[in-house]
């Protein structure tokens, strides 16, 4: 008897974010201070430099300025879309709130919110057929299924296919693909964040699609502000977004 495939994924899944902890702010910039305030005695001058690049790089990651900036580079383009350039849309999950009190139960976290509102507005504006994909990697409901209650209960969207068992995105576009492939599917809308197509949209691809990104979470350039200098959590959390990108492509990259 097989094993369910969130069952599957879920220690590689552990193992994965666990490793990238290490990897991403601020509990790399805190390894490296601590080391640096180790080597204080025996190496007072390794040790010191240790500590200042950790406090500096940490002050840069967590202004705005650098965080947006960071995001940006990872963005494609914006895409006007008629409808002509695919026949499906997909919209791939990004987080679960858990036990949510006001709502009963689990329910869709804010990043699966934003792609799922985008995903209904897609559809109301081409017509498309909608698949939503996401399981349940760190336990709860599976987000396919989550996303799918919110588009019909909330905004009125109907849901074609749920795919409900990945547990990354390498595995939301295994199991869409063959779903879609069935259906006769070839070309399809990736909906995502911006800054997650670069990493998504390639994995739909290896599987045979034809990909049009259809990002959201853009914005119209602006000048900087004296208050995007100041560190804060918003910008801190951007730059972590940014380099958890980074380093998904670069391992991507290696596996494939």
């Amino acid at each position: 008897m097989s094993l369910p495939s969130q069952l599957i994924s879920q220690p590689s899944w552990l193992v994965t974010n666990f490793i990238a902890a290490f990897l991403l702010p601020p509990l790399n910039l805190l390894i490296l201070g601590g080391l640096g305030l180790l080597l204080l005695k025996r190496r007072r001058a390794l040790g010191k430099a240790l500590i200042g690049f950790s406090l500096g790089a940490l002050w840069l990651l967590a202004t705005p300025f650098v965080g947006g900036a960071l995001l940006n580079i990872l963005k494609p383009p914006p895409v006007r879309l008629d409808g002509t350039e695919a026949d499906a849309i997909v919209v791939l999950g990004g987080g679960t709130n858990f036990d949510s009190v006001e709502y009963g139960g689990d329910t869709v976290g804010h990043f699966t919110l934003e792609r799922v509102r985008y995903g209904a507005w897609l559809a109301r504006k081409l017509g498309k057929p909608l698949l939503v994909t996401g399981g349940s990697p760190d336990g709860g409901r599976p987000e396919g299924v989550l996303m799918r209650e919110t588009l019909e209960r909330e905004f009125d969207v109907k849901v074609r296919w749920t795919e409900d068992r990945s547990g990354n995105t390498r595995e939301n576009a295994i199991f869409s693909a063959a779903i879609l492939k069935a259906a006769g599917i070839q070309r399809i809308y990736l909906v995502s964040h911006a800054w997650h197509l670069p990493r998504a949209a390639p994995e739909f691809e290896r599987e045979g699609l034809r990909v049009v990104p259809a990002g959201t979470g853009y914005s119209l350039p602006r000048g900087p502000r004296p208050m995007d200098f100041v560190p804060s959590a918003k910008g801190l959390h951007d730059s972590y977004l940014a380099m958890h990108e980074g380093i998904g492509l670069a391992w991507y990259r290696i596996r494939n």
